[in-house]
């Protein structure tokens, strides 16, 4: 009986987890429409004086909540199909790079009515900094995306995927590109090369999150000196709101990376995959894993 109370346990305390970062992604969300809808005059992109609001809306829906939640699907959907799972983890990271970039559209164009200067402060180079490694991740995960297309329930369908991946790789980012040629020209450490690339993908997946929020904390600063600074330390209620979504942002940080390491909570893979992945092995070091001694 303890034995399967373990897992349920465990089940449960990851659905709670779940939800506690959503009420807080949805928060965070909230709560930054509140302070430019009630404290910055809203939003309009025509408007000179509010465009400035678009940008940090538009970078915490996208390059915080939603790249959150794409880091999420593959522990949410662990019983769906890896197909799926990839379409929906790609779908969110286009749509959270999209709305990003909307955001610095806004704050360059702000700049440029105003004659302020562009790229000087750490905000801006964090944020450019995650931005680039971001469309590289993106790069990565359409690469990924093709190469999984097709039933994977045949050695021709595992070569057709590896012709897919080999067409890819020349439209990836340089480093990317770099690896796929060891994996093409040295077809014997591919399988090993792939294995030991996921963790990778997955830890630089979590940093930039980091990265992200740590640019959005930068920021909530940047613009609290730049439009409150005289009033700051009297604890005016617009800075007090701000430090309250710095901490949220914080803890919305915080439960997605407990939920992304905890080694019971991660997707296993299905019956078909196990089988697609004995095959590839088989293709790219010549031996049938079966068959090995």
């Amino acid at each position: 009986m303890e034995d399967l109370a373990a897992p349920a346990a465990s089940s449960m305390g990851f659905t709670y987890m779940v939800a506690a970062s959503q009420t807080l992604g949805l928060a965070v969300i909230l709560m930054t429409g509140a302070w430019m809808g009630v404290y910055r005059g809203g939003i309009a992109w025509e408007n000179s004086n509010l465009q400035l609001n678009v940008h940090p809306l538009c970078m915490i829906v996208g390059m915080v909540f939603l790249q959150g939640d794409a880091l999420l699907v593959y522990r949410i959907f662990r019983n769906e199909s890896k197909r799926s799972t990839k379409i929906l983890h790609g779908f969110l990271h286009a749509l959270a790079l999209v709305i990003a970039l909307v955001g610095l559209i806004a704050v360059f164009e702000y700049h440029k009515k105003k004659g302020y200067s562009n790229m000087y402060s750490l905000h801006s180079w964090c944020g450019i900094a995650a931005f680039s490694f971001y469309l590289l991740q993106l790069l990565c995960e359409c690469r990924e995306g093709v190469a999984g297309l097709g039933n994977p329930s045949s050695t021709n369908n595992v070569a057709l995927r590896l012709l897919q991946s080999a067409l890819i790789r020349k439209r990836a980012a340089v480093s990317e590109w770099l690896l796929g040629l060891v994996f093409f020209l040295c077809p014997g450490v591919s399988f090993s090369l792939r294995s030991r690339y996921k963790p990778l993908h997955v830890f630089f997946g979590v940093s930039l999150l980091i990265l992200s929020i740590t640019t959005t904390l930068l920021g909530i600063l940047e613009m609290l000196l730049f439009k409150i600074s005289d009033s700051y330390s009297s604890f005016v209620p617009e800075g007090v709101l701000a430090n309250i979504l710095g901490l949220l942002l914080v803890a919305f940080g915080a439960a997605l990376a407990y939920i992304l390491t905890r080694d019971e909570w991660r997707r296993s893979p299905l019956a078909e995959e196990l089988a697609l992945s004995m095959d590839f092995k088989t293709l790219t070091e010549g031996e049938s894993p079966a068959g090995s001694h």
